[in-house]
């Protein structure tokens, strides 16, 4: 009977166009699926928990994939990391359930996205490929304000680019905070699903309210308009990272389907 792995992995996405399979480029999905077919020996479908863009990172994005192979999980895990590049680690290989599925199944997802809020660089910090630097001034108890106006189930079409439509742009944000951590400002957001580019959208969004071009109530005049023109500029990709993924603990134990 075939199992069903779960894998975390941890990247640097500078050098990556992204997770899904690209033709000539190169991705994190192409480089796990080379090491993965070396090790089990067969052909095999990496289901990922979400599409990372070019340039954003990860430190728990989720996959599965199903095989015959009959190695214990830390030999594959060791066997699979080995055959890595150095900007991909793994972080756990598991047996789930057989139900699971790692974009199907999953509860929740965090972004973190971290902004230098400094007037020196942040190569000073050896930082500068994780953050965005935005020197200016930022008012964040304005900022708190204006994020509170994305929490909830919404219509998210003012922030995701235009013509990039989906079934439904309803989507769902459970929190989104923002936070000082001497100098950077970290703005966390945890939704059941995000539309494409929707959390570096918010990011640009907020910072202009920090900045004090618009009053925290103008966020929620933003998506009432479901347009894309009426938000703030897209926060560059290499501030963003997949922070985690939540699961039913259920589908995390190796149990047969029902």
């Amino acid at each position: 009977m075939a199992r069903n792995i779960r894998l975390v992995v941890a990247y640097d996405g500078t050098d990556f166009h992204g997770w899904q399979t690209q033709p000539g480029l190169r991705t994190v999905q192409d480089l796990l699926e080379q090491a993965l077919r070396r090790v089990v020996r067969h052909q095999i479908d990496l289901i990922g928990s979400g599409r990372t863009d070019s340039g954003v990172h990860a430190a728990g994005h989720v996959s599965n994939f199903r095989t015959e192979c009959d190695l214990p999980v830390e030999k594959l895990r060791h066997a699979i990391g080995h055959r890595l590049a150095k900007d991909i680690s793994i972080i756990d290989v598991r047996d789930a359930h057989a139900n699971f599925h790692a974009t199907k199944t999953a509860i929740s997802k965090l972004y973190r996205y971290r902004v230098f809020n400094a007037h020196r660089r942040p190569v000073e910090n050896l930082v500068q490929r994780y953050v965005y630097h935005f020197w200016e001034s930022i008012d964040l108890h304005a900022m708190r304000s204006a994020a509170s106006h994305f929490v909830g189930t919404k219509d998210f079409s003012s922030m995701t680019p235009t013509g990039a439509v989906r079934e439904s742009m309803v989507r769902t944000v459970l929190r989104c905070d923002v936070e000082r951590h001497d100098d950077e400002v970290r703005i966390d957001v945890e939704g059941t699903g995000f539309l494409w580019k929707q959390v570096r959208n918010m990011v640009g969004t907020l910072l202009e309210v920090g900045r004090g071009r618009w009053p925290p109530e103008r966020v929620a005049e933003i998506i009432e308009r479901r347009d894309r023109t009426a938000a703030g500029p897209t926060a560059p990709p290499r501030g963003l990272c997949l922070q985690w993924v939540r699961y039913p603990p259920e589908m995390l134990r190796a149990l047969s389907t029902p």
